[in-house]
């Protein structure tokens, strides 16, 4: 069995941003070898997010808006965590996304339906933070 880890780092000049990195898991599937396994990708950090679902802008403003009504960045009194840091809905939302994916591969090729793609979440951004790429197979 072989086994393959990538990882992706991203550092987004705004607070939230939703980022197709499907191109790159593909890349880390190619670079494996691996023609016939699993990919697991997942979020390094607490307040961002890996998921799967449609790269298309209106739906991405749409999470944008569902997610903020549940859980509103300000006022940030409204939360316990907050104090040393303003981020505790950046936990809630990554929370409701998800922590990772697991994605088949077949042929070589990630084994994605019609209009899936792989995106990475960040709620809190504005500094460096990873997603692990760990594939295995044969």
């Amino acid at each position: 069995m072989k086994s393959h880890r990538k990882e992706l780092w991203f550092q987004v000049p705004s607070r939230r941003a939703l980022l197709n990195i499907t191109p790159q898991v593909e890349e880390a599937v190619r670079a494996s070898g691996v023609t016939e396994g699993l990919a697991l990708v997942n979020a390094m950090h607490i307040t961002a997010s890996v998921f799967i679902n449609d790269d298309e802008s209106g739906l991405h403003q749409d999470f944008e808006d569902w997610l903020e009504r549940l859980a509103p960045e300000k006022p940030y009194s409204q939360y316990r965590h907050n104090g040393a840091e303003d981020n505790a809905d950046a936990h809630l939302k990554r929370t409701i996304m998800g922590r990772e994916v697991v994605v088949a591969i077949t042929g070589g090729r990630l084994d994605l339906g019609p209009w899936e793609q792989i995106f990475y979440g960040e709620f809190d951004g504005k500094r460096r933070k990873r997603a692990l790429v760990k594939i295995i197979g044969e």
